[in-house]
């Protein structure tokens, strides 16, 4: 049978149907943006990630697209790339694999059946302006909150972790904010979780993504401070809802979580040249 492989993993899940579902696709080499973007968006998923091998021992180039555009750094969809990586024997497991990105160099390890991601931190470092805030803050249907910027997104923090989970965004209005995506998040209220989290990016085609492992390059470091602690459990409350454990190592954040693989298929199609 002819054809390219591809995946679809639940990633930060130890269980099928849960987590973020991300698709992974190994080629040869990099076709044009127009074919990885059509892929994409045929696979409507959060995120596609394209692999391709270069010629260091566990080593590749990797790539990720929502079904709107391409993005510079992505989590879950990491995770479902290393998690194939390791399942189908591509490489050493014994060795962290190293994927070049738009974000620079990330790596992965696996310690039995959970991988880690060293990933930059990206913390909040300041204030939006009144404007921008009262907007955000309208769209999402909350009150009052502090309302931060980071590299990529905007962070909201509630006093109350019922707040958001409750949420019901206008994403109309939500799409008009110039942001990456959205994070709304607040302290937990069950002991085994430190904080929870929502992440809404309409502008990227996604209303709201199940667990945004990229957003815990500032959640993390965020709590970390305001908790006093560097090892954190995170959980995303999203429908399917996934958890992500966080450690915050100075300029770094490694997150490690689980993954599934759901699908395997064929994309019956060429590759243009």
């Amino acid at each position: 049978m002819s054809g390219i492989l591809i995946w679809q993993v639940d990633a930060f899940a130890d269980r099928p149907l849960a987590g973020n579902p991300a698709a992974v696709c190994i080629l040869e080499r990099y076709t044009s943006d127009e074919w990885m973007q059509g892929v994409a968006s045929e696979m409507s998923l959060s995120e596609t990630a394209f692999l391709v091998p270069i010629s260091e021992v566990n080593c590749f180039q990797l790539r990720w697209f929502t079904p709107a555009a391409e993005v510079d750094l992505c989590g879950h969809a990491t995770l479902a790339a290393a998690h194939i990586l390791i399942q189908h024997r591509l490489i050493d497991s014994q060795s962290p694999i190293r994927f070049r990105t738009r974000s620079g160099e990330l790596t992965c390890t696996s310690f039995g059946a959970r991988i880690t991601l060293d990933f930059p931190a990206m913390p909040a470092t300041k204030e939006v302006d009144a404007s921008t805030a009262r907007t955000l803050l309208a769209a999402l249907g909350i009150a009052q909150a502090v309302v931060m910027q980071s590299k990529f997104d905007l962070l909201v923090v509630v006093n109350e972790s019922d707040t958001v989970t409750s949420l019901r965004p206008d994403f109309n209005a939500l799409q008009q904010v110039e942001t990456r995506g959205v994070m709304v998040t607040a302290p937990s209220q069950t002991a085994d979780v430190d904080f929870i989290s929502r992440y809404f990016a309409p502008r990227f085609g996604i209303n709201e993504d199940p667990v945004t492992g990229s957003a815990h390059c500032c959640l993390a470091p965020y709590w970390a401070k305001q908790l006093g602690k560097t090892s954190l459990v995170g959980y995303q409350a999203s429908a399917r809802g996934g958890t992500v454990h966080c450690e915050v190592r100075g300029d770094r954040v490694r997150l490690t979580g689980n993954a599934v693989t759901v699908l395997e298929g064929r994309l019956m199609m060429d590759v243009p040249s």
